[in-house]
C-alpha cells in the first residue's frame, strides 16, 4: 500500500525496561466514521508488520490483509498497534514465571546455546507486559476511538511473539480477550511452559486462542509440542472452532511471507463481523 500512513510514538518509557517505540495503523474508514469505535490488535515485532524490508520482503502485509477482509464485510477492521522488538527480544518475549526454577533456567540456557541466541537484558517479559498494559494501552485508548473491553483487545505474534501473546492473555485475562500465536516456538521452554499454561489458562468462554504452524525449517519441530498444547486447551474446556483454533500448513516455514499469507485466518477468527453483531 503506497499510501500507507502510520502514527509513530517513540520513547514510551518504563522503569527497568527502557524506551520503546510503537507504530499505529488505523483502518481507511477511520477518519470518515467519526462516531465509530474500533477493536485493537496489539502485535509483536512491529518493525516487520507494515512496510517491506530487505531481509523479510513485504513483511506481514497487515494493512492489505485487514482492508481486504473489511471491504468484503468479513471483519470489523481493528486498529493495529505494532510494538517494535529490541536486541533483548528473547528476554522480552520469553514467559518469565514458567522459567523460575533452576532446572527450567538450565533448559532455557541450553536451548539458547543451540540456536545461538542470547538475552542481553535478561528475562523481562513480566515488566514488558506491565508496560504494555500500564503505558501503551492507556495511550492508545486516550488518542484513538477504541473499544476497550477484553473482547476487543487482542494480542498476536509469531514464534517468540506467539509465546508472549499467550502469556500476556494468561497474565492479564481482564485486559486481553484473544491471543494469536503463529509458529509458536514451544521448544524454548518445553514442558516447563506447557505445565505453567495448564495451570494458568483463563477459563473457557470469554477468551479466544489461535495457533498454527508449518513443517519447514524451525516449524518442523513444533508439531509434537503443539499437539500437547492442543490437548491441554481441549482438557480445559475450550470449544474447537469456536474459541480455539489450531491449524497445520504443509510446506510452510518460519518466515513473514508465510505468516502474511495466512494472517486473514486469525483476523477473521478474532474480529468476525458475523459473530460480533454491530459495533
Amino acid at each position: 500500500m503506497d499510501d500507507l500512513k502510520l502514527d509513530t510514538y517513540r520513547g514510551i518509557d518504563m522503569p527497568g525496561l527502557g524506551r520503546r517505540r510503537i507504530d499505529v495503523w488505523v483502518p481507511q474508514e477511520y477518519s470518515s466514521s467519526p462516531n465509530k469505535h474500533y477493536p485493537v490488535l496489539y502485535m509483536q515485532d512491529g518493525q516487520n508488520l507494515f512496510k517491506a524490508k530487505p531481509r523479510i520482503g513485504k513483511g506481514w502485509e497487515v494493512p492489505a490483509n485487514v482492508q481486504a477482509l473489511s471491504q468484503s464485510g468479513k471483519i470489523y477492521a481493528p486498529i493495529v498497534v505494532g510494538i517494535t522488538s529490541t536486541l533483548n527480544r528473547m528476554g522480552d518475549y520469553m514467559p518469565q514465571k514458567p522459567m523460575q526454577s533452576e532446572a527450567a533456567l538450565r533448559y532455557l540456557e541450553d536451548h539458547l546455546r543451540q540456536i545461538n541466541f542470547g538475552m542481553p537484558g535478561g528475562l523481562r517479559s513480566d515488566i514488558y507486559l506491565r508496560w504494555l498494559v500500564e503505558k501503551v494501552k492507556p495511550l492508545i485508548d486516550e488518542k484513538y476511538r477504541t473499544l476497550t473491553d477484553p473482547q476487543n483487545t487482542v494480542l498476536m505474534g509469531s514464534s517468540m511473539g506467539g509465546l508472549i501473546s499467550l502469556y500476556g492473555l494468561c497474565e492479564y485475562p481482564d485486559v486481553f480477550g484473544g491471543a494469536g500465536c503463529l509458529s509458536t516456538h514451544w521448544p524454548i521452554g518445553g514442558d516447563y511452559l506447557l505445565d505453567w499454561f495448564t495451570e494458568n489458562l483463563p477459563k473457557p468462554g470469554l477468551h479466544k486462542l489461535y495457533f498454527d504452524h508449518g513443517d519447514q525449517d524451525l516449524d518442523q519441530a513444533y508439531g509434537p509440542w503443539q499437539k500437547k498444547m492442543d490437548a491441554i486447551i481441549e482438557a480445559a474446556g475450550y470449544s474447537a472452532g469456536k474459541d480455539w483454533l489450531s491449524l497445520f500448513f504443509e510446506g510452510q516455514g518460519h518466515a513473514e511471507c508465510f505468516w502474511a499469507g495466512r494472517l486473514q485466518i486469525p483476523l477473521e477468527f478474532f474480529f468476525s463481523a458475523e459473530t460480533r453483531g454491530a459495533l
